[in-house]
């Protein structure tokens, strides 16, 4: 891989340069973000000092969330439950869009 194919992103002050496909790009810059908010956090309680133990803390937490909505199914398909909630708003609005005018008077 080439250096075109290298990403830098910021997680708590300093920069990681990561080589990525092109295709994942998006997901790593997602990903440091998120773990960059999840260390400011720890770090901002106060109750953990040192960026190794933030790096675990926040690992440790981030894997819980992950293996406590893998024990929820019904967290997993909160996206095709949006999807399924806009479609039946948009078959509302043009039910009533579509409906004829009360008579007048």
């Amino acid at each position: 891989m080439s250096s075109s194919n290298s990403v830098t992103v910021q997680i708590l002050d300093k920069e990681y340069s990561i080589i990525c496909p092109q295709e994942e790009r998006s997901n790593l810059v997602s990903a440091a973000r998120y773990l960059d908010g999840k260390m400011r956090e720890i770090r901002s309680s106060g109750k953990v000092i040192g960026a190794d133990r933030i790096a675990v803390m926040a690992a440790l937490n981030i894997t819980h969330d992950l293996l406590h909505k893998q024990e929820r199914p019904d967290v997993q398909a909160s996206g095709s439950t949006r999807e399924q909630v806009r479609d039946l708003l948009e078959r509302v609005d043009l039910a009533l869009s579509t409906e004829p005018e009360p008579p007048k008077g």
